[in-house]
């Protein structure tokens, strides 16, 4: 199972050839992927988001299973941030990619140096 953080959607969504390469094999061998809300947040929220772009996204999260925000994940995330000084979102993500046993896709390699959390760089 894999975890997309904002950043590796954003850069399969402009086309990047490792992170396309990467969701094509994904979706090749039937691989789970997995989005936290948050970076549903953080995509829709971009400034001038124009209509062509919010249909990408809108396809990508097709292809993806959504995981709310619950009790667990935001205890998990409240442990993160109390021993490391990373934002919100990073420790909503890491959070979630724990709790779901995932690889966490991101470019962000420096904000998630997290004992258990399993990093693929796109």
């Amino acid at each position: 199972m894999y975890l997309f953080d904002t950043n590796a959607v954003i850069y399969f969504l402009s086309g990047d050839k490792t992170a396309v390469a990467l969701v094509k094999e994904m979706l090749k061998n039937n691989k789970t992927i997995y989005v936290p809300t948050i970076v549903r947040l953080e995509l829709f929220s971009k400034p001038n988001l124009n209509p062509i772009e919010q249909n990408a996204i809108h396809d990508f999260l097709s292809y993806a299973i959504e995981i709310n925000l619950d009790k667990t994940i935001a205890d998990i995330a409240s442990a993160i941030r109390r021993n490391l000084k990373i934002k919100v979102a990073d420790s909503i993500v890491a959070a979630t990619a724990l709790y779901t046993n995932s690889f966490l896709v991101t470019r962000n390699t420096k904000d998630f140096k997290i004992q258990g959390v399993r990093i693929i760089k796109v």
